[in-house]
């Protein structure tokens, strides 16, 4: 079996999992639905999804928490085959609808076309109930006449014959960048990634201050299903709430995609090596480098997320890592072992962790990211010793903030090579000796990395 079908779950069965309550619980609940709604409304109004879940959820129990966090991020992940579905139903156009009024009826739909355990009269309801208070009679009246002409669980609308129209349509991530993807993946794979994107993450666990195959077996000691994600890049357990399971508060791991884990083990950094983690929040490389490291200087400049990495290296570092606050384009130091830049980035490889994403993403934001990474990648190899190692990494799938920066930093900085290594598979690794992970091939979150030497 592949790594990507060992590692994935079909998305009806994750569904029967999250939804796992009695369907009188489901069907009478308004508050994960209030709740998934203002998420969407924040996330709309520039919160990021996380940031915006973590305040929707709080004071709700478990069952209503997993059923508002999957209510919202199907609402993004599948927002234009819900939108064409609905817009035949507004009378007066989908135009005028109100924009908080159209997440409501996205909501109401997604619960009739994706979740089978969801009865239609509690779709319908509830969403109306909401409509009543967040709008008024008049607008709950008109949800109520929308849900009910979807008739239930209805067909899935035709799209165009466009083949890149038709996946962006039914798969629902924008045209630009479906048209890059198939020109360089092809149809299956460009449709195998859009599907990917649409599936809910699995929790994969890295070991932090136990060692992998600890933690394995204390999990399955605790009737923990614990199987190791794709290379050995972690543990992919069955379970919703981290700071639940044995050994969270004693830090013996932490919450990590294999791809994150693999681009540490990319960097190879000497044992014993000190490293300046540039854009160190929220901590997870960190933690992994001070496994081996004689000393991590962990970089992050807003005040949020240095808050957010001192309180995840006290739970799990080691001891060796060392917060500082500080820009990446104004490293601390000076002739260090080695710099990690896991530069900011548009996250095309994440889409499935980050739902929103795909909607924050456009040309113009690609453009103006790239010209970010530069001045940050110059910055960083300024800050490496004669003999160190830089490594820079993406959670993108796109060359320009890959590939392009790594050129662009070599004919700036004739003093750095490519110097890869011996720690990857080959079928990690471009030609060129860089580090390229695809959800559809590899069954992890994409990203990329580059692994350079200053040559003195």
């Amino acid at each position: 079996m592949s790594p990507r079908k060992k590692f994935r779950e079909p998305s009806s069965e994750f569904r029967e999992s999250v939804l796992e309550t009695r369907t009188s619980e489901l069907g009478t609940g308004v508050a994960p639905r209030r709740a998934a709604l203002s998420v969407l409304t924040s996330v709309r109004k520039g919160a990021p999804f996380d940031q915006a879940l973590d305040a929707a959820l709080d004071g709700l129990a478990d069952a209503d928490r997993r059923l508002a966090h999957e209510l919202a991020a199907g609402v993004f992940r599948r927002q234009r085959d819900l939108d064409a579905r609905l817009m035949p139903l507004a009378r007066h156009g989908w135009s005028s609808v109100a924009l908080g009024l159209r997440d409501l009826l996205r909501l109401g739909a997604y619960q009739l076309v994706a979740l089978d355990r969801v009865p239609v009269h509690a779709a319908v309801s509830t969403a109306v109930q909401l409509a009543r208070e967040e709008f008024g009679e008049k607008e709950s009246r008109f949800v109520n006449a929308v849900l009910r002409q979807m008739g239930g669980r209805t067909a899935a609308p035709a799209f165009e014959a466009d083949p890149s129209a038709s996946l962006a349509n039914r798969h629902s991530h924008p045209d630009w960048l479906v048209r890059r993807w198939l020109a360089r993946f092809g149809t299956e794979e460009t449709e195998r990634l859009l599907e990917w994107n649409n599936t809910r993450p699995l929790l994969v666990l890295q070991p932090a201050r136990w060692t992998l195959e600890q933690l394995q077996q204390r999990f399955w000691e605790s009737g923990v299903s614990a199987r190791r994600a794709p290379f050995d890049a972690g543990l992919v357990v069955d379970h919703h709430r981290p700071a639940d399971l044995p050994g969270f508060a004693e830090g013996a791991f932490q919450v990590q995609d294999p791809a994150q884990a693999l681009v540490v083990r990319f960097a190879a950094f000497p044992r014993g090596a000190t490293i300046y983690d540039a854009c160190a929040a929220p901590g997870g490389k960190s933690i992994a480098l001070g496994l081996t490291a004689g000393r991590v200087i962990a970089g992050e400049l807003k005040r949020e997320r240095l808050d957010r990495l001192r309180q995840n290296l006290a739970r799990a570092g080691s001891g060796r890592e060392f917060v500082v606050c500080a820009s990446g384009l104004a490293p601390p130091c000076r002739a260090i072992d080695g710099v990690l830049l896991d530069a900011p980035c548009l996250g095309t490889g994440a889409l499935g962790r980050h739902p929103d994403a795909r909607w924050r993403a456009s040309p113009e934001s690609l453009d103006r990211i790239a010209l970010q990474q530069r001045a940050l990648l110059e910055a960083a190899a300024g800050a490496v010793r004669p003999g160190g190692w830089l490594v820079y990494a993406t959670c993108s799938l796109e060359p320009e903030e890959n590939e392009t920066q790594v050129s662009h930093l070599l004919d700036r900085f004739p003093a750095f090579r490519r110097d890869p290594g011996t720690a990857m598979p080959p079928e990690l690794l471009t030609p060129a000796g860089d580090l390229l992970l695809l959800p559809q091939r590899h069954g992890t979150d994409g990203g990329f990395a580059a692994r350079l030497r200053h040559a003195g």
